[in-house]
C-alpha cells in the first residue's frame, strides 16, 4: 500500500466513524468531520498533511515508488 492509499483509507475511515459517532453520540463529533475536511483541503495545496507524515513513519511509500 502507497502513502497516497493509506491516506485516502484513514481520511474515510475518520469522515465516516465521525459522522456515525456525531448521529449515535454527540453532534460535536461533526466538529471532527469538518476538521478532517478542512485538512484535506489544505493538503491539496500544500501537498503536506500530519497523515502522510505519520503513514511514512511506520513504513509506507510514496506512489511513485521514492
Amino acid at each position: 500500500m502507497t502513502i497516497e492509499r493509506g491516506l485516502r483509507l484513514m481520511a474515510g475511515v475518520f469522515v465516516l466513524l465521525s459522522l456515525a459517532l456525531g448521529y449515535w453520540v454527540n453532534p460535536y463529533w461533526y466538529l471532527f468531520t469538518a476538521f478532517v475536511g478542512l485538512n484535506l483541503l489544505q493538503s491539496a495545496f500544500t501537498n503536506w498533511c500530519p497523515g502522510m507524515w505519520m503513514l511514512s513513519k511506520i513504513g509506507l511509500k510514496p506512489a511513485g515508488g521514492g
